[in-house]
């Protein structure tokens, strides 16, 4: 493909499935699209010609594709076999109107029918590319923008705009003007409807997301499954529960002959037999215990009037929760949190518990110590993910920085409150949202910032474009705010600057979340880094330690935890990597650790021993397969696989490398907990630990399962959902003379465009090996 090919974005309302795999290209005025798994490329015959194409049709007027995947072939062939069936029908209709009546009106109204349902198909069918691409009228090139790979589309034509606006008011006139007219036909009148795109019809085709082709979209099915969420109050994104198109498969298999269970079947025979099934899971998961050890997290969750406690046992098979405490009484005292983590102890078992995990509030920070002088065979850690929230939280209080912010927070709240000004930003994003939702409040002002800067040229496009000039919304106050931010150079220079200081403490933070892999062989490594490139950012010393001083300030206890020092240790991938000697910090903690986690002194010293083969490769550590393992198996694998010669070392590598570093469970929203923790009535309450427990632990399977569907996991940041972390980034005092034209149902239905979200990054890979500033581990002395 030549240079003079510009790619050219696929707007959201394309909806055949053949437009997710396709590229549209834009030679001077022409525009043509190309197959994203063979790279042929189409100068005519719009999206029908691709999808025969995909379908490798030999009979079609395209060659087949040689490289689609069978699921893809299989999806766009179920796609071509129902465009027949519903041409049939539609001209069924128009015969079956002109049957009725031999009235020459009847008989026009009729073959108007035909003929604008003819038009509208051979629209949809062979035109939408072609047709479609041309109101995006004459294009500069796009851009590649350096810092994320997004293209950026530099201006749309604002005739072409409202060329189309016109264009939809017609359409919508004739439709509606169209059902009006065949309203007094009688009940055969009722076929017609079925050509009313108004959104009422019963059955649509509609591309399948999950890959197995396409099916029909039954709209009184979805209004009964809204009403009925609507009405109970469930949160929206129910039907994204992995467990919803499994009821709804149930319902379609027994039909209608089967009785809808009561709500005392539901609170009954249902809540027992399905306790029953997650306490098999959960005795699944707590077999591996023995082999790989657990964590216990301690997660706490305050709210205006109570304080409340969740208990969780983590491993590398999984999370699971175990019970949920009212702890609004023990702010007095930390005896009865002792006294609960010691029976925790127990039901779990001493053996298998390598450490128990809290935040830093000085409640569980005493009873935790407590119950480390208690068991000496394990120990407490703070949650790293709370340690990563005050040095951010921290960060964001610098002058520049806090200043930073709050400019970027001037522009997504102007965004984020008129659909207008949102629909127009996201079209020339991609679909992807300036705000980027991360786990924790101070952690999303960073998130978004990096998403600013990588949208930088796609928001420049957007104020210089002739759409932004002739929209209501550029001379408003927010608007000339926005565009001075957007155009101001030392804006963008000064987030470059903050993106870089703080992406590595991102990453770290992101790797102790990550489903993917145990943190523990990581998280030292990580914050090296992150140091690292402050230092080297920064140079001068005293500008470089006023971050220094911050991070230091909440991670010491992470610097110094002797596990923490153990897991970069025995790391294989940085252990080998290390130039000169290992400092005695990281030393010491992996003796500290040899001690306190095995307590037979003879098993210690044949440890110690088998040290010195670890350190010296010899063995089976030293194989050209055990050396390129280093950088891609995981560390506890990778003792498993060649820690064979060292087999009581390994025993210990694999326990320590399988641990988390984060007390965090999951977003704990719509769970029961006020109702359990307010009930006072044994039996119920009873019932209602049963449910929760039943809850918990099904939300933690199911993102155990770890969904890599981006729009599957996409998160609106103007959800209620979000609100705890993106407030400060979409809140604005409502002008109630301008709140009419800022209504949610102007905004365009967000298709999340993957394309343009890059490759996935390995959080891991990106650390590095090398470990040779003195000073970083000169500070840990001190």
């Amino acid at each position: 493909m030549g240079s003079q090919f510009a790619p050219v974005p696929i707007k959201s309302r394309k909806q055949d499935p053949a437009w997710k795999h396709c590229h549209m290209l834009k030679d001077g005025e022409k525009v043509q699209l190309k197959c994203v798994y063979c790279s042929k490329v189409f100068r005519g015959g719009g999206i029908h010609r691709i999808k025969e194409h995909l379908a490798t049709l030999k009979s079609g007027n395209a060659s087949p594709c040689s490289s689609v995947p069978p699921d893809v072939c299989d999806q766009m062939q179920k796609s071509l076999d129902g465009i027949t069936p519903k041409r049939r029908k539609t001209q069924k209709v128009g015969e079956e109107i002109m049957r009725i009546s031999g009235g020459a009106e009847t008989q026009k109204i009729g073959e108007e029918i035909m003929r604008i349902a003819g038009e509208a198909e051979t629209l949809a069918i062979e035109g939408d590319a072609n047709t479609g691409l041309h109101m995006f009228g004459a294009m500069d090139p796009l851009e590649p923008c350096s810092a994320s790979g997004l293209l950026v589309n530099r201006e749309v034509s604002s005739s072409a705009a409202r060329d189309k606006r016109k264009r939809g008011r017609k359409s919508s006139a004739n439709t509606n003007a169209l059902a009006f007219n065949t309203s007094g036909l009688g009940a055969d009148a009722d076929a017609a409807a079925t050509l009313n795109t108004t959104g009422l019809d019963e059955d649509v085709v509609a591309p399948n997301t999950t890959g197995l082709g396409a099916k029909r979209v039954n709209n009184h099915l979805n209004m009964a499954i809204g009403r009925f969420l609507f009405d109970v109050g469930a949160p929206l994104d129910a039907v994204n529960s992995v467990y919803f198109q499994p009821m709804f498969d149930a319902i379609v298999s027994v039909g209608s002959e089967s009785l809808l269970p009561s709500q005392n079947d539901i609170r009954g025979w249902v809540l027992k037999n399905s306790v029953e099934e997650v306490k098999a899971d959960v005795n699944k998961i707590a077999a591996a215990w023995g082999k790989t050890g657990c964590s216990v997290l301690v997660d706490q969750q305050k709210t205006e009037t109570k304080v409340q406690l969740n208990f969780l046992v983590n491993c590398p098979e999984g999370m699971v929760f175990l019970k949920s405490v009212d702890a609004s009484g023990f702010s007095s005292s930390s005896d009865a949190l002792y006294e609960l983590l010691k029976q925790l102890v127990e039901e779990v078992g001493l053996n298998n518990i390598m450490q128990v995990i809290t935040n830093n509030d000085e409640l569980c920070i005493a009873a935790a110590r407590r119950l480390a002088d208690t068991f000496p065979s394990l120990y407490w850690t703070p949650c790293a993910v709370c340690c990563l929230d005050m040095i951010l939280r921290d960060f964001s209080k610098i002058g520049s920085i806090n200043a930073i912010i709050e400019q970027a927070r001037s522009i997504t709240r102007f965004m984020y409150n008129h659909s207008e000004v949102l629909n127009m930003v996201r079209r020339y994003t991609f679909g992807i949202d300036v705000i980027e939702p991360a786990v924790t409040h101070s952690a999303t002002n960073f998130t978004t910032l990096k998403r600013i800067v990588d949208l930088k040229q796609n928001l420049q496009s957007v104020v210089t474009s002739q759409e932004w000039v002739d929209s209501p919304y550029s001379k408003k106050p927010g608007g000339l705010e926005m565009l001075d931010i957007v155009s101001n150079q030392s804006f963008w220079s000064t987030c470059d600057r903050i993106t870089q200081l703080t992406n590595p403490l991102l990453r770290v933070l992101r790797i102790v979340g990550s489903k993917k892999r145990p943190a523990m062989g990581y998280v030292y490594a990580g914050m090296y880094r992150a140091k690292e490139t402050i230092k080297k950012e920064l140079v001068k010393r005293e500008e470089y330690m006023i971050y220094w001083d911050i991070i230091d300030h909440y991670w010491r206890q992470q610097w110094q935890h002797p596990l923490h020092a153990a897991g970069f240790y025995l790391n294989p991938k940085f252990f080998y990597s290390f130039e000169g000697d290992m400092p005695k910090e990281i030393h010491s903690g992996m003796l500290d650790c040899i001690e306190r986690l095995v307590p037979d002194i003879r098993m210690q010293d044949k440890i110690v021993k088998e040290l010195h083969s670890y350190k010296n490769a010899v063995g089976d550590f030293g194989r050209n397969m055990a050396i390129r393992a280093r950088e891609t198996l995981l560390p506890a694998e990778w003792w498993s696989t060649y820690g064979g010669s060292c087999p009581n070392l390994a025993r210990l590598a694999i326990r320590i490398l399988s641990q988390t570093c984060s007390s965090r469970g999951f977003n704990r929203n719509h769970i029961c907990f006020e109702q359990l923790h307010d009930v006072r009535n044994c039996l119920e309450h009873q019932r209602l630990r049963d449910l929760i427990f039943v809850q918990y632990n099904l939300r933690l399977k199911q993102i155990s399962r770890g969904s890599e569907d981006k729009e599957q996991n996409y998160v609106d940041p103007i959800s209620v959902d979000t609100v705890s972390v993106v407030e400060d980034w979409v809140r604005e005092d409502i002008c109630f003379e301008d709140y009419s034209n800022s209504d949610w149902m102007a905004l365009d239905q967000l298709s999340l465009n993957t394309m343009f979200l890059g490759l996935p990054v390995d959080e891991v890979d990106e650390l590095g090996a090398g470990f040779g500033d003195e000073e970083i581990f000169d500070r840990l002395d001190e």
